[in-house]
């Protein structure tokens, strides 16, 4: 293949959709990025129209591609990455989606997940899928469109219907309903997925009362997945050759490929992964044990914990409360915060997530004065993450037995670009966190999947040691200090927990 051969990823987020041109020294050619709509319908619901998210993921591969000044011809391949959990109903036929995309951060189900979970399945859900009952993953979204939606589940059972989340979905528009697959980390996290077995789960199916027929083939993180449709961006068809879900990712991004290694993304929610190696890990902690990537029909496991926010509490003071215009400013506010005032936010706009899987709280302010004001709530907007990261790194190092992974935070996202943010990370933490020179992690991990298995980018050994940093923050904090504030934060989740 020529030096021009570029890898296109598309990285389907959860408020965007942003399509990123690497060339082969793995540098940014162009980038294309547009946000869609969030529908609320109800309390504690979100959907996204699939429709939108097709038209967006068109318009930007086009963008990019067209900006940049090049040619299908010169694209070698295709890497997805996606929202993962988020479920897409769609007649085979016609390719409409039945109902909205069901989002990951929806919570409609929480009372058939705390029925099941009463009745003593949430051990047996573990053992298959390394997951917990919670409304989190695609599962109960699937099962609800099959209750609630006129017909849908009489069109399923006849085999009219295909399921799946937004990689699967936009693969099968993008091959012109030619290919109908998923590959395995984004399947570990349907709830439906036997993560030591590699295949659908029969049992799950039967509890779930879910069609079989409706469930994508999955393959290898690096695989064929189809090709695009003549036309789509331009003369040629251009192979799909790499699919992971969003935070897997972000950490074959941040080359976090030995046991022991630990990256945690900051966008929307933040997403803390611990390479565990071959053998899965299950937790005693109530953190997840999901699939890192896997190649060469062999998985590589992790343990993940899940903050549902994280970026979107800037979000909040954006466009909640008006507090900020955008969320850059957030940085210059918190540095001129009232150090005297301890303002703490639990973002628990749409529950809470690992270690607490509370599906039911919601957020809260606590020590407030008549003082506080956009300042106060910045800081305390970007410290909650810090806080809510250390809930997860304590959880996991309780579960780990394995190599520390040198005591380092391999960061990314949105979020990460902030550096008071970062910095408390590391107080808080107690750890080094490492900043990547480049922070799109997730589209370069899904390019290097793509890109790696058609022959134009390095394998997993070079890649890895290309990786560079760009900061390290270390941490500043005194020891009583670093236990006072987190010790505040412990109890306002109590508190939060018990309204």
């Amino acid at each position: 293949m020529a030096d021009t051969a570029l890898v296109l990823a598309i990285d389907q987020g959860t408020t965007s959709t942003r399509v990123i041109l690497f060339d082969q020294a793995l540098s940014i050619r162009k980038t294309a990025q547009q946000e869609f709509h969030q529908h609320f319908p109800e309390s504690g619901w979100v959907e996204h129209d699939p429709e939108e998210i097709w038209s967006t993921t068109v318009a930007m591969c086009r963008q990019a591609v067209d900006s940049a000044g090049a040619s299908a011809a010169q694209i070698a391949a295709i890497g997805i990455t996606n929202q993962r959990e988020t479920t897409v109903v769609w007649d085979k036929t016609t390719g409409r989606a039945v109902y909205n995309a069901i989002v990951w951060q929806d919570r409609r189900t929480a009372a058939y997940c705390e029925s099941l979970r009463a009745a003593g399945y949430e051990t047996d859900v573990t053992a298959r899928t390394g997951l917990l009952l919670d409304p989190y993953f695609s599962a109960t979204k699937l099962r609800w469109i099959l209750e609630n939606v006129e017909g849908a589940r009489a069109q399923a059972e006849a085999g009219n219907l295909l399921f799946g989340t937004i990689d699967t979905y936009l693969i099968w528009r993008m091959t012109g309903g030619k290919r109908h697959v998923t590959d395995a980390t984004n399947a570990a996290r349907t709830m439906l997925y036997n993560i030591t077995k590699g295949d659908w789960d029969d049992d799950m199916l039967t509890l779930l009362d879910i069609p079989r027929g409706m469930l994508p083939e999955v393959l290898d993180c690096a695989a064929v997945f189809g090709e695009t449709e003549p036309g789509l961006l331009g003369a040629r068809a251009i192979p799909i050759l790499g699919v992971a879900g969003d935070q897997q990712a972000a950490t074959i991004g941040q080359a976090c490929f030995a046991p022991g290694m630990l990256k945690s993304t900051y966008g929307t929610g933040c997403f803390a992964l611990l390479n565990t190696g071959t053998a899965p890990v299950f937790s005693t902690n109530r953190l997840l044990t999901t699939i890192a990537y896997q190649l060469d029909d062999t998985p590589t496991y992790a343990l993940e914990g899940s903050i549902f926010i994280a970026g979107a509490v800037v979000q909040w003071l954006r466009d909640g409360l008006g507090v900020i215009t955008s969320a850059a400013e957030t940085r210059a506010l918190a540095a001129k915060a009232d150090p005297h005032q301890d303002v703490i936010i639990v973002p628990a706009f749409t529950g809470l997530g690992a270690p607490y899987w509370n599906a039911e709280c919601r957020g809260a302010v606590y020590g407030l004065t008549r003082n506080s004001g956009p300042a106060e709530l910045s800081r305390a907007a970007l410290e909650s993450v810090g806080f809510q990261t250390r809930d997860l790194l304590e959880a996991m190092m309780a579960d780990w037995t394995g190599p520390a992974g040198q005591n380092v935070l391999r960061v990314d996202g949105g979020m990460s670009a902030s550096d008071p943010a970062m910095q408390f990370l590391s107080d808080i933490i107690n750890a080094e966190v490492d900043r990547p020179q480049v922070l799109e992690t997730t589209a370069l991990g899904a390019a290097w999947l793509a890109g790696s298995h058609a022959g134009v980018l390095p394998g997993q050994a070079e890649f890895a040691s290309n990786w560079s940093i760009e900061r390290r923050f270390s941490p500043s904090m005194n020891e009583g200090a670093r236990d006072t504030r987190y010790a505040r934060w412990k109890r306002a989740v109590a508190a939060t927990m018990q309204v």
